[in-house]
């Protein structure tokens, strides 16, 4: 087991890093994981390349590990975006979505829509972006086929209830797009059908990690359309076209980044070494500790102040003609952070403290100088 000291250690960013919703700097653990095989692959000693092929296992196993699924229903993806892709395109009947959604889920609906007419989106109205179980309940009809929703939202940081969607859906498909809660959310993945992330925000893996986990009945409702010669039961099928294989193995394409597996592997393994409940719940520190300073300091807070309808992100709104203010004195104070639509993201992380806190304050004393 690792302390959660020993785990925020292995932040290598400087102090006012708050943008983990856009992406996570690489951890200590997963750029020496990715030194060390970059290393193997530059030399190419007898016997090492061979080696590589024993990450993709590793991988699975660690996905596994972080959302319940059984390690076989688990295929690496180069991101969330492909993997959704795969899913969308091999999709029948309507999916019931918010247009709100990040853009990874929408377009992945709309596309196969206008190219295969399969598929057909039905637009969920929100409140503000956030998707509840009643508003599912309310919406759903009879040609739904599938759910599909974020688990934590972007752009309010709002944690979804998939548990209570699973609820009032039945058996219909419930797709959840990740990525903006695996490593430090311990969320009920289980209950989904389907679970596509990217390692590059919280699990802080670099881009080109991500993988696609799939239950049995999606698996039985869910066409391997885009399946390449590596998605068959065949090994090297040169001589036939072999059909797909009856497995998640199916939604790849070609073979994956062997290098970027283990980097994923990496960061996932060493989330596990401490707990994602033990993370989530010093995250949960972090959040109280920000929204108390945007309140010192009268900075309106939009996303939500529950705990359980929050994971790392914190949004603030402050007034329109307020807002180029803000960003600058951030931006002066060296803190990364997103500014979209009026609003400012702050997304934070077990390193989120001290020093980084400090910044902040600092900041936030410039803007209310300023004004």
């Amino acid at each position: 087991m690792t302390t959660l000291d020993e785990f925020a250690e292995g932040f290598l960013n400087e102090p006012g890093y708050l943008d983990y919703g856009r992406v996570g700097p690489m951890s200590a653990t997963v750029l020496a994981e990715s030194q060390g095989q970059a290393d193997i692959l530059s030399r190419a000693r007898f016997g090492s390349v061979d080696a590589f092929g024993r990450e993709g296992q590793r991988l699975r196993d660690a996905v596994a590990h972080a959302t319940g699924f059984p390690a076989d229903q688990v295929v690496f993806q180069p991101n969330t975006s492909t993997g959704l892709m795969q899913v969308m395109f091999g999709l029948t009947g309507g999916v019931l979505l918010s247009a709100a959604e990040f853009p990874s889920v929408t377009f992945a609906t709309a596309r196969a829509a206008e190219a295969l007419h399969a598929l057909t989106p039905i637009w969920l109205e929100t409140d503000h972006g956030r998707v509840t179980p009643g508003q599912v309940r309310d919406q759903i009809t009879p040609s739904t086929a599938a759910v599909a929703v974020s688990l934590v939202d972007p752009r309010t940081g709002y944690l979804t209830d998939i548990d209570g969607i699973r609820q009032v859906i039945g058996d219909r498909l419930l797709i959840v797009d990740a990525i903006q809660g695996l490593g430090v959310v311990d969320a009920p993945y289980q209950v989904a059908d389907v679970v596509a992330s990217g390692g590059q925000k919280w699990v802080r893996a670099g881009w080109g990690t991500g993988f696609l986990a799939m239950s049995e009945r999606a698996l039985d409702n869910i066409t391997p359309v885009i399946s390449g010669f590596t998605g068959s039961d065949v090994v090297e099928p040169f001589d036939e076209i072999a059909p797909p294989a009856h497995g998640v193995r199916a939604f790849t394409v070609s073979n994956p980044d062997r290098i970027a597996e283990a980097r994923f592997a990496a960061g996932l393994e060493e989330i596990a070494a401490v707990g994602v409940a033990e993370i989530q719940a010093a995250i949960a520190e972090r959040v109280d500790a920000v929204i108390d300073l945007c309140d010192e300091y009268a900075i309106a807070v939009v996303s939500s102040r529950e705990p359980g309808e929050r994971a790392a992100i914190v949004v603030l709104e402050p007034p329109a003609d307020r807002l180029t203010l803000l960003t600058a004195s951030l931006f002066n104070h060296g803190i990364t952070a997103t500014t979209r639509g009026g609003t400012v993201r702050l997304s934070v992380h077990v390193a989120t403290a001290g020093d980084s806190l400090d910044v902040l304050r600092a900041a936030f004393t410039s803007y209310a100088t300023a004004l």
